[in-house]
């Protein structure tokens, strides 16, 4: 299920959100002495980025990981590992922790066994910021790869190799099933495009087309959407 949160502005949408999160993560450390929160890249969360960064919250508690991740050099432009670092890792935020998806030089089955055993330390996730693809892809869930059944599955392990074929690089990826256990889901988007994908994603109900629909249409999944022009 989902609810639609719709601001004039990016930047009141960037603080509001800021300041949702900021208090789940406050309230997850001061009931269980820690909290996690996966993200994603691209460029409308910098600006929440920016906000979350400066809030006074015990982020030595805090673990912040990717929703998702390009296999690519950390000093890529196309990293999302470096996103966070330059955006999110910042101000009071520096003293977070990271946990890295991308670790060595290849995405090997035994770099995959070893990160969802670290994982395990993580989840559930207290808070996941997802973003959206025009494709109706979320995460590096993407309806085009042959990994998507894979990806949807609610018996795959938490991370797994995904190749789009529609997209540049391999990718590591959560699945949904580890996704989907997230106590706060909050899918942030912006500009009228997007909202368009939105309506037609709600529309329909095939996931595999588009897999933001497990999020949108899942009864145990109350999934916030955060969207500004």
């Amino acid at each position: 299920m989902y609810q639609i949160n719709e601001f004039e502005q990016r930047q009141l949408l960037d603080e509001a959100l800021a300041d949702k999160v900021a208090d789940i993560l406050a309230s997850a450390v001061k009931q269980n002495g820690k909290a996690s929160i996966a993200v994603s890249g691209g460029s409308t969360p910098k600006g929440f980025f920016n906000a979350l960064s400066k809030k006074i919250l015990p982020w030595q508690s805090i673990t912040i990981t990717l929703a998702d991740e390009r296999w690519v050099d950390i000093d890529s432009a196309d990293s999302n590992t470096k996103l966070v670092h330059e955006n999110l890792l910042q101000n009071e935020a520096m003293k977070a922790k990271f946990f890295h998806l991308k670790q060595g030089a290849e995405l090997t089955t035994e770099t995959l066994v070893d990160l969802n055993m670290a994982a395990k330390q993580l989840l559930p996730l207290d808070v996941l910021i997802l973003g959206m693809g025009e494709d109706g892809h979320t995460a590096s869930l993407f309806p085009c790869s042959d990994e998507i059944d894979s990806c949807l599955s609610l018996d795959s392990p938490a991370l797994l190799k995904v190749v789009p074929k529609t997209a540049p690089h391999q990718r590591i990826t959560f699945s949904f099933a580890a996704l989907a256990q997230s106590e706060h889901t909050i899918l942030h988007i912006s500009g009228s495009n997007k909202k368009q994908v939105i309506a037609r994603a709600i529309d329909g109900q095939t996931v595999k087309e588009m897999p933001i629909r497990a999020f949108l249409h899942a009864a145990d999944v109350n999934t916030q959407i955060y969207w500004a022009e």
